[in-house]
């Protein structure tokens, strides 16, 4: 008897521990289950690859003044170098104290930048030179992971690198400078503008333009100008426009937006009239005339850039989504039916605002069709405000190309291959 109450005891215990483990499990088994469905292994899993795909955060900087589509080839390399580019655009001062005066102040210059379609975030009143208090803001505050420049060297006054301290913390990536533009030579441009209208001598005056649009000038080329001014030499390629593109049509039902014009000298008033005009519908088509057009409307001496310089500043606005080059001055019905155009717009601020009074007015068709629109330009600026920026301060800009034609000349007789792509 004593034997079997042992025997049922050691059982009774048996069966507590078999329910205890038991129990125990279908604890740990439902908190296992409930931590899986609250966070599942595919969350955890994607969590990190998500932290492994942060993203890279690439600096450029720049003074951005008289703004071309060199600069904007410049900012797309950048973007191509990582995910997100941070822009610094270089304050006036700064600018005056290390290359003469600038011919477009900050705002306006801000204004260009940001409506780079590559450029993700913009950092006003930049440092010329990169100095190791920006550079660990840059790192520390914009979460940047590499400074980017060309390859043109950008040496400061003191003949020292400006890019020298990213350089040697292993942060600096190069990209390749767009040839055959720069600030320098467009007003180099403007200023043999100025001095070939003002020439009395036997010069052939025929074509500057014509000069302009093959890349070159006369003066320059025969040795004859002694003002250290280089027009270089622009050679359009398939290739880069096919870059610039956005590479979409628009949708089957989109309200097509078409604005024209020469677009010279691409500036913050271009900007802003395109910026309201894609407002007005879901796509923007830009009509850009012909050198000979521009030539015929504006003077011999016009314009600066030839269609094909034009073309690209106008497709790395980040308002545009195609471009016409070489687009009629009358906007016809044909041309409406064509691109099925729903409104045709035109700035209050323009080189010729005065078309309504003209015998041949270029947008009698869609006027008399009801889908012309006129928009009040935010900002008086046009390309001759540009121009007369230029003339107004002529010696203090020839003294600034003079000091940066040096330069110039050396990076074009040093220079190796360096691949855009």
């Amino acid at each position: 008897m004593m034997g079997s109450e042992a025997g049922q005891s050691e059982n009774v215990q048996s069966s507590r521990l078999i329910a205890t483990w038991l129990i125990g499990g279908f604890v740990v088994g439902i908190s296992a289950l409930g931590f899986y469905f609250a966070f599942p292994l595919g969350s955890w899993t994607s969590r990190k690859k998500k932290k492994k795909k942060k993203p890279i955060r690439v600096y450029m900087d720049g003074c951005f003044d008289m703004m071309h589509y060199g600069h904007c080839n410049a900012l797309r390399q950048a973007r191509a170098l990582g995910d997100q580019l941070v822009v610094g655009v270089v304050s006036d001062a700064e600018i005056t104290a290390n290359k003469g005066p600038p011919v477009t102040p900050l705002k306006e210059r801000m204004i260009m930048v940001s409506a780079v379609k590559w450029v993700d975030e913009v950092i006003p009143d930049a440092p010329y030179a990169i100095t190791e208090e920006f550079m660990k803001k840059l790192f520390d505050e914009y979460n940047i992971d590499y400074i980017i420049h060309g390859d043109d060297p950008c040496i400061l006054p003191d003949g020292t690198d400006a890019y020298a301290l990213a350089k040697k913390a292993g942060r600096y990536k190069q990209i390749k400078r767009t040839e055959g533009v720069s600030s320098t030579d467009i007003v180099g441009r403007m200023l043999l503008c100025v001095r070939e209208r003002s020439s009395s001598d036997s010069h052939n005056h025929s074509s500057l333009q014509r000069q302009f649009s093959h890349g070159h000038s006369q003066k320059s080329e025969d040795g004859g100008s002694g003002t250290g001014t280089r027009i270089s030499h622009f050679l359009p390629t398939s290739r880069r426009i096919v870059q610039f593109s956005n590479g979409k049509g628009p949708g089957p039902d989109a309200r097509i937006v078409y604005i024209d014009g020469a677009f010279d000298l691409f500036h913050a008033g271009h900007v802003e009239i395109l910026r309201l005009a894609r407002g007005l519908g879901d796509f923007l088509l830009v009509g850009i005339h012909t050198d000979q057009t521009v030539s015929a409307k504006r003077g011999a001496h016009r314009p600066i850039m030839n269609l094909h310089e034009r073309s690209l500043s106008v497709l790395a606005c980040r308002y545009v989504d195609e471009v016409i080059i070489g687009a009629p001055w009358e906007v016809s019905k044909d041309t409406i039916t064509t691109f099925n155009i729903s409104f045709v717009v035109h700035g209050t601020v323009a080189e010729d605002s005065d078309f309504e009074k003209k015998q041949s007015n270029p947008y009698a068709v869609p006027i008399s069709m009801g889908i012309f629109k006129l928009l009040e330009s935010p900002l008086d600026i046009t390309t001759t405000t540009i121009i007369r920026r230029i003339v107004s301060n002529h010696e203090a800009y020839q003294k600034r190309n003079e000091k940066k034609a040096e330069s110039e000349r050396r990076y074009y007789d040093d220079k190796t291959y360096v691949s855009d792509d």
